[in-house]
């Protein structure tokens, strides 16, 4: 009997490539994920924001900066008595409360300071604005919420002050 082992055949490249591909992609590290997640849903909620009040204005990427003591614009009052109109909270409660959350947790994101803290209570501005006020929007709040779960789930990552104080903190 002639048994002969005959090597395998090397695979052609075009076979190759989607292993080789996916190998690549899951190289990308999580920290990067994290850090672009955390800008761009920052960057979205405090633009937001900044629709909502008069007397300060600070766009990074654009550059443009007015600085001056924040207020709530009327507009915003208005749009949160005629076209928003949250169920359960006045439109004079829930107007500043959007626009302050508006502007601290997109900072606390930014910076990766309580930031699955923050991230959650963006989930629950989201999670709000898409059942009472844009339930059409669904395809956008999901993307909102699919970074906002990432971040809640995985954290900020390494560039990032809880990163900082996490390793500081628990090298005792």
């Amino acid at each position: 009997m002639n048994t002969s082992v005959t090597s395998p055949r090397p695979a052609s490249p075009i076979v190759s490539l989607p292993g080789s591909l996916i190998n690549l992609f899951s190289r990308i590290p999580d920290s990067l994920i994290a850090l672009i997640g955390r800008f761009s849903i920052a960057a979205i909620f405090w633009k937001s924001g900044q629709t909502k009040i008069e007397g300060l204005a600070i766009d990074l990427v654009s550059g443009d900066f007015q600085f001056g003591w924040p207020h709530l614009s009327e507009s915003a009052l208005e749009l949160f008595r005629s076209e928003y109109q949250l169920p359960l909270l006045p439109p004079e409660l829930a107007a500043p409360m959007a626009a302050f959350g508006e502007h601290l947790f997109p900072i606390l994101i930014l910076l990766g300071l309580a930031t699955r803290f923050s991230s959650l209570a963006l989930l629950i501005m989201t999670m709000t604005i898409q059942i009472f006020v844009y339930p059409d929007a669904y395809p956008t709040h999901g993307v909102w919420a699919a970074v906002l779960l990432v971040l809640i789930a995985r954290g900020p990552g390494v560039v990032s002050i809880d990163h900082w104080l996490a390793k500081r903190y628990s090298a005792r």
